[in-house]
């Protein structure tokens, strides 16, 4: 029987905690942010790890527009980590080689980093990919999965490995910290995550040079949003895109993340539902993981009103899950 791997990422929680934000059951009871989730079914966690991060967790990513970052930093993803395994569940670590957030509009180098050779980036790469997961390991947590880079679809760490003007580099990069894994957690599987799973002239300019240039993975990952791209969520289109990458490259496949607006918990709940049919489509893997991205918080409260949680404010300082993960809960008793 396949396994299912129902996710969360929790980055911003521990922050909102200190904040004084908490959970409620769906009771009405206070609880933990992980109690929480497993009430719906969560059996896996997603946390992110930025090398140098702002002491304040906030990022001024525009003029206008201001990013919580989350308590991202190796130590403090390490006691949110303790907690995860400490609830029987999974883990995913996603590496993103920067001091703040990266996707494919974004990949800003470290500063720490910013003079330095390429071979010292190689270096840089795979000294801080040990370095975290030693930390890990030290204290006794494995992660299951760990992403080299975060949306990568035009590289990391700008401008030394953007696809377009350094593609080869870009690839000693990359499997730079997929040796680094391996050398430390040799059973965490290694995740290439990309955006865009619905555009494919976002993804396989990427894929076509990772894989000529002898590029190491063992997963391919990648995010699900018919918000941001003003699509229908479909089932049908989701398992077709999935199948393609996975049988065009030979790699088995996972939603690294997935979202809805969090003021419309119906549609959220349907893109979530399609996001776990699509991947019982891919027959040939044990293994099927869906990732929901920071569902713990809500527009209400973040400093961009960031759109795509999948809870509501429920008194002061107090969050509720909405409807969305309960896709999760209703999968899993369905197949009971």
């Amino acid at each position: 029987m396949k396994k299912m791997v129902y996710g969360v990422d929790l980055g911003w929680a521990s922050q909102l905690e200190s904040m004084g934000y908490r959970w409620l059951a769906e009771n009405g009871e206070e609880t933990d942010i992980l109690t929480a989730s497993k009430e719906l079914g969560v059996n896996a966690v997603r946390l992110r790890v930025f090398v140098n991060p702002p002491e304040s967790a906030y990022w001024k990513k525009k003029e206008n527009e201001t990013c919580m970052l989350g308590f991202c930093d190796a130590k403090s993803v390490l006691d949110m980590a303790k907690r995860v395994k400490a609830q029987g569940m999974k883990l995913m670590i996603d590496f993103h080689y920067s001091d703040h957030f990266a996707d494919p509009e974004i990949q800003d180098m470290p500063k720490e980093w910013e003079n330095d050779t390429d071979e010292q980036l190689v270096e840089r790469v795979a000294a801080h990919t040990r370095e975290v997961l030693t930390l890990f390991k030290e204290h006794g947590v494995y992660p299951e999965w760990v992403e080299v880079g975060n949306e990568i679809n035009n590289g990391i760490m700008w401008p030394y490995g953007n696809l377009k003007k350094a593609p080869e580099r870009l690839v000693r990069f990359l499997n730079a910290g997929y040796d680094a894994v391996k050398e430390v957690c040799p059973d965490s599987q290694v995740v290439t995550h990309l955006a865009a799973v619905c555009e494919e002239e976002l993804c396989v300019p990427f894929l076509d040079n990772f894989f000529a240039q002898n590029g190491t993975t063992d997963i391919l990952g990648f995010s699900y949003y018919p918000y941001w791209h003003k699509i229908e969520s479909s089932k049908e289109n989701l398992a077709g895109w999935l199948k393609m990458y996975s049988e065009k490259y030979h790699k088995p496949v996972l939603i690294a993340e997935v979202g809805g607006p969090d003021q419309d918990e119906e549609e959220s709940y349907k893109i979530v539902k399609d996001a776990i049919e699509a991947m019982k489509e891919m027959e040939d893997q044990e293994e099927l993981c869906i990732f929901y991205w920071e569902p713990e918080a809500t527009s209400a409260i973040l400093p961009d009103h960031y759109p795509l949680g999948a809870a509501k404010l429920a008194g002061d300082k107090r969050l509720k899950y909405n409807k969305a993960l309960t896709a999760y809960r209703d999968d899993m008793q369905a197949a009971e």
